[in-house]
């Protein structure tokens, strides 16, 4: 008998695991727990501080939405307007000692009248090929090709891709690509060479959200503090040690026992299969491929340059320097680092040299956030990456080598991206069948290993939607159908008092609890409801400070 029950067991408290407890709260039928060896949620979306007060993503994460339960969950735990900043995406590509806006593809009207000719020549032929092509590409190179010929080819999407994935397009599958990569309309960029112009933005990005304090983390902070505090087990006493799949029962590292009846994990899969033992399904995750990444911080004083201005973040697929993402970090807010009053020491300059006086002085600050990647087939010098990266900084023009550097910080992180790699979708197809067939719902970047829907809003709906699964036999679509809900705005599900409504036509009934209504923010702040249905306000800034939730209370329900 194990020391505790619960109908359903959420394993991991990032974005996807919350979301699944969001929804088990809100649904409030069948019990559940949500542990984490971590003492702070977030996972891959949380916040690190350095000791001089610079604050660093653990990768580039940004908000922006393709579902407006997200948006609601999100405003709920941050309900004010003073906390949130809403960005214009401001990007570039480095190429050629140039920044060509982003898309790359879309604007090579930006760069030398030699490439131009060479990306102009390519795309003419991917054009050609793309009508009397009869097979579809095989891979992501292939893909590429097809869609923007040799030349941009060869100058960006084969680097950048190789810096960003550690392993070449070759090797990458294409059924992935969805929004997240632009195909480049030919007649309009080769008007704009002809009329040396600028395409506009594009993506889902283009316009994003960000935490005015805290980072990112600090959204995942406020979320999980609108749960109910004795259904979660944080930090050493929620480090998990074994997953017995036939006993359904999870053994943690103090010994304490879990039962339960389904557990929804975000546990990296390859690593969950090791913990369950599972001889067939370890040999099956050994075709699942993944890069490593290292976050580099670094703090500098001084104002923000002009050359730097109001930009987000910028990609270097060249060979100068190790990084392949910079993100203006001080740009996102102004609390990501120190007050100007705030006194630091020079550490030393970006060249490498002492500085002329090591005394505590005052700012201002600003700070760079850099990414690279890791992986058997391209490898790093950890030791020396710091002091490459801060070269690679001074070898764009992001930062002179006078520069005076007053904070640095580096980490890495063991899986950072899921490669959609070749064999991906053969593995996928019967893993993940076969985990849920044992009641283990893996989800999450690489609980489900799809970085097509590997964002905070999809990670937080893999979560949400895996326990619509098990509570309401409700369809998975972000996991099932990444272009699906990548394609639209996903309204249909709201945050609301008790069980969300979804109406069988069938039936012609609702198959949950009782009549919803969309919680009402602003009331429950004010301290009263009047029980009338009200649509959630549209924010663009909301606070740090997290709500309880309302949500009443009913019976519990056993998940079979």
């Amino acid at each position: 008998m194990a020391d505790i029950n619960v109908d359903v067991l959420v394993i991991g408290a990032g974005p996807t695991g919350l979301g699944a407890a969001k929804r088990l709260n809100q649904i409030d039928n069948p019990s559940w727990m949500i542990i984490d060896s971590n003492e702070t949620p977030g996972g891959l979306a949380s916040t690190d501080v350095t000791p001089e007060g610079f604050l660093y993503d653990v990768g580039g994460h940004v908000i922006f939405s393709h579902y407006k339960y997200f948006d609601d969950c999100i405003d709920e735990a941050l309900p004010k307007e003073d906390d949130w900043y809403t960005h214009e995406r401001i990007s570039y590509v480095r190429c050629k000692n140039l920044w060509v806006p982003y898309p790359f593809q879309n604007n090579i009207s930006m760069l030398p009248k030699e490439e131009q000719v060479k990306c102009l020549d390519g795309l003419i032929d991917a054009a050609i090929i793309a009508r009397t092509a009869i097979s579809k590409p095989q891979n992501f190179d292939e893909w590429n090709i097809r869609n923007m010929g040799t030349g941009i080819n060869d100058l960006f999407m084969r680097p950048y891709n190789y810096k960003v994935w550690a392993v070449p397009t070759t090797k990458m599958q294409c059924a992935w690509l969805g929004e997240r990569v632009a195909a480049p309309d030919v007649k309009a960029v080769v008007k704009n060479v002809v009329l040396n112009k600028t395409a506009g933005n594009w993506g889902p990005n283009a316009t994003f959200r960000f935490p005015a304090r805290d980072g990112t983390g600090g959204i995942w902070i406020a979320v999980a503090n609108t749960l109910p505090k004795e259904k979660t087990l944080f930090g050493k006493q929620g480090e998990v040690s074994k997953v017995n799949a036939d006993a359904h029962t999870v053994t943690l590292s103090s010994g304490k026992t879990i039962g339960y009846n389904k557990l929804i994990t975000t546990m990296a899969v390859d690593q969950l299969v090791g913990q369950m033992e599972d001889k067939e399904l370890i040999s099956l995750s050994k075709g699942l491929y993944y890069s490593s990444t290292h976050v580099i911080g670094v703090g500098l004083r001084g104002e923000r340059p002009e050359r730097i201005g109001d930009k987000c973040w910028l990609y270097f697929p060249e060979d100068d320097c190790p990084f392949y993402r910079a993100t203006i970090f001080s740009n996102y807010s102004p609390y990501n680092q120190p007050e100007k009053s705030v006194k630091l020491a020079t550490q030393y300059l970006a060249d490498g040299s002492k500085p002329k006086s090591t005394e505590a002085v005052e700012g201002p600050y600003w700070s760079i956030m850099l990414e690279v990647s890791q992986s058997t087939m391209k490898h790093v010098d950890e030791a020396n990456l710091l002091k490459d990266c801060i070269q690679g900084l001074i070898n764009t023009e992001m930062i002179m080598s006078d520069d005076e550097i007053v904070s640095t910080y580096h980490r890495k992180f063991d899986h950072g991206y899921p490669t959609p790699a070749l064999e991906r979708e053969g593995v996928l197809t019967q893993l993940l069948p076969k985990l849920q067939a044992k009641d283990i719902y893996s989800r999450g970047r690489f609980g489900s290993w799809r970085y097509e829907v590997g964002n905070q809003d999809h990670s937080f709906m893999l979560g949400v939607e895996a326990a619509d699964h098990i509570v309401n036999g409700a369809v998975e679509l972000t996991l099932n159908y990444p272009d699906f809900v990548n394609s639209r705005k996903n309204t249909e599900r709201r945050l609301v008092e008790g069980g969300q409504v979804f109406k069988n036509k069938t039936t012609d009934n609702f198959d949950a609890a009782g009549t919803a209504k969309v919680v009402d923010i602003e009331a429950n702040k004010a301290g009263h409801t009047n029980g009338s249905t009200k649509e959630l306000p549209n924010r663009e800034r909301a606070s740090s400070k997290a709500q309880q939730s309302s949500h009443s209370r009913k019976s519990s329900k056993s998940v079979k």
